[in-house]
């Protein structure tokens, strides 16, 4: 489950594509929608992937959706870009916030989620040229709110509900669930909402933030300013400087007595812990709408490079009004709920370890 094991920061789940199926190991991703997986004959360039590529010649289920059909035109929301065509086949173009990218065929194949849960005629791209982060795995599950992620594709089957937890370390198994599941009864909901400008992500209000149980005076409009996403597909949640300056201020001030550490690329705030058998590290909750209180687990505090690095897991936006995400490394060991057709997220604490 976690993508460690397949050299990603992010994490990964097993699905089989294709009549008879192939596994993959996809980067599951709730902050894009399009799925895509390498594919062969990769006519400009793959990087290396774990599993054996898909080749869509030996699957009886594969079709090339047509550079004509209104299926095609239904990438421009789903990707930002428009629709490319070779040989009357629809070819798509995706690009990351990290600057990786995926080009390639668009197609619709048979999807199998589970021995008893197939998705047929399911649309994904055929990835011919791909780059960037995605370490040893075979591409992308998308599960943003457009019409062409996974969620919103299985809407009939599956009710636009789906639940994950990520394990703290690679050593645990997490999961991902799509439907009704036996969810815990302590799972607590904030209501959905939309980041101007940003349709496809899962947008959440943050009202607070708090330290060692004290709430940080942090304006209201700081949040509102720039809006919250929840993304499994972002490392580091990250946070506007309004916000980011009084949590690193007063962690800072809990943790004095530790010696500190050089900053590592994002994380600032950084300490040596090679000399201590335990440290007391302040537990740090966020505060959704709706007056939900999300504890975070002292691996979502407390990003471990090496005992001799070890950094406060949040980065300070360059911007006010830029976007604030809350990423998978604060999500982590909890139980998360999307409920795209009542609006809203759910969260509980111990959904996996």
């Amino acid at each position: 489950m976690s993508g460690s094991s397949l050299g990603a920061g992010n994490y990964v789940v097993t699905v089989g594509l294709g009549t008879p199926k192939k596994d993959l190991s996809l980067l599951f991703d709730t902050g894009s929608d399009l799925t895509w997986t390498q594919c062969e004959p990769c006519v400009k360039y793959c990087y290396q992937q774990k599993q054996p590529k898909f080749d869509p010649t030996s699957s009886s289920s594969y079709v090339n959706i047509s550079c004509t059909s209104a299926t095609c035109n239904s990438l421009i929301s789903g990707t930002g870009n428009s629709p490319g065509c070779s040989s009357s086949t629809c070819v798509y173009g995706i690009q990351y916030g990290d600057s990786s990218y995926s080009i390639g065929f668009f197609g619709s194949e048979t999807l199998t989620l589970t021995p008893n849960d197939k998705i047929y005629n399911f649309l994904f791209g055929c990835g011919q040229n791909n780059r960037g982060l995605f370490g040893l795995s075979a591409g992308l599950l998308g599960l943003g709110r457009d019409s062409i992620s996974l969620v919103s594709q299985t809407t009939q089957k599956y009710n636009k509900l789906f639940s994950y937890c990520l394990p703290s370390s690679s050593s645990f198994t997490g999961y991902l669930a799509f439907g009704p599941t036996a969810s815990s009864q302590s799972v607590k909901y904030t209501p959905l909402s939309t980041v101007s400008g940003r349709t496809t992500f899962y947008g959440l209000d943050i009202t607070g933030i708090s330290v060692g149980g004290t709430k940080l005076s942090i304006p209201a409009s700081v949040f509102t300013n720039s809006g919250t996403i929840i993304d499994s597909g972002t490392v580091i949640t990250r946070l506007p400087p309004d916000a980011y300056s009084p949590l690193k201020d007063t962690f800072k001030e809990e943790m004095k007595q530790y010696p500190t550490a050089p900053a590592v690329s994002i994380l600032d705030t950084c300490y040596d812990f090679s000399n201590y058998s335990s440290v007391s590290v302040p537990k740090i909750s966020f505060f959704f709408s709706g007056g939900v209180e999300v504890p975070l687990d002292i691996r979502g505090i407390l990003y471990v490079l090496t005992i001799s690095q070890v950094c406060l897991a949040f980065a300070g936006n360059s911007e006010a009004n830029a976007v604030a995400i809350f990423g998978n490394t604060q999500q982590l060991t909890l139980e998360v709920v999307y409920d795209g057709a009542r609006g809203k997220v759910g969260f509980a604490t111990g959904g996996c370890s």
